[in-house]
């Protein structure tokens, strides 16, 4: 895995975290609490994308987490806070592809912006089903519990590339308001996930490089193939 070389560490800085009193747990290990919620994230995962979140059942759950029932209450209060889990599951995974490509291993503040760009057209390119999962189930989510994920993703998401943009225009002045770009950059880049469909006759590399030259134009800033 590369790490990061920048000073700047965005990964760290957005690591997304979920208050801890919205998913009650009754174990106090910290650690073990989250090795066990990634266990039943990925035991559920493998169901939700077969039957949906409303055909598995919180039983079936449990058996393919490989745990009892009442094991599974000890690191989860209901089905509600599993899907809260993938999501948080989905934002850690995207941080970890950023700090394997090495997006962070340029002192161009420019080519730093166009890796992190490209790099996250290709992550939800590469994981359909967990996007597409995302965005069909996650009207079910309690208001309490949707009204954190959105701003989860105003921060992870959409913060990171404010503040990837906020340092390039200190070199290349970008001539718009710098959060609604980084907002239609955040919505952008899941374009692949989503509608995939109707690009199929283009390579993905081919079709991510023009995203991120796209991007970068529609910005009003310089571009440069590759990554």
């Amino acid at each position: 895995m590369v790490m990061p070389k920048k000073n700047a560490d965005y990964v760290k800085a957005f690591r997304p975290e979920i208050p801890k009193e919205l998913i009650p747990s009754s174990a106090k290990d910290l650690k073990l609490i989250e090795k066990k919620q990634k266990q039943i994230v990925a035991g559920a995962s493998r169901l939700f994308f077969q039957k949906g979140f409303h055909g598995t059942s919180i039983r079936e759950i449990a058996a393919e987490s490989g745990m009892s029932m009442g094991q599974l209450y000890h690191y989860i209060s209901s089905k509600d806070d599993i899907l809260f889990l993938v999501y948080k599951h989905l934002q850690e995974l995207w941080y970890e592809y950023l700090v394997e490509v090495g997006f962070e291993d340029t002192e161009d503040s420019l080519e730093r912006l166009l890796r992190a760009v490209q790099s996250t057209i290709e992550f939800p390119a590469k994981n359909r089903k967990l996007f597409q999962f995302i965005f069909s189930e996650s009207k079910y989510l309690d208001k309490e519990h949707l009204k954190v994920i959105l701003e989860m993703d105003n921060r992870n998401v959409s913060g990171f590339f404010r503040k990837l943009l906020e340092e390039v225009s200190k070199e290349y002045p970008v001539e718009c308001d710098l959060d609604l770009a980084a907002r239609l950059t955040t919505f952008i880049t899941v374009f692949i996930a989503l509608r995939g469909w109707n690009l199929k006759k283009w390579p993905v590399e081919e079709v991510v490089d023009f995203m991120g030259i796209f991007i970068l134009k529609g910005l009003g800033l310089p571009h440069q193939k590759g990554k």
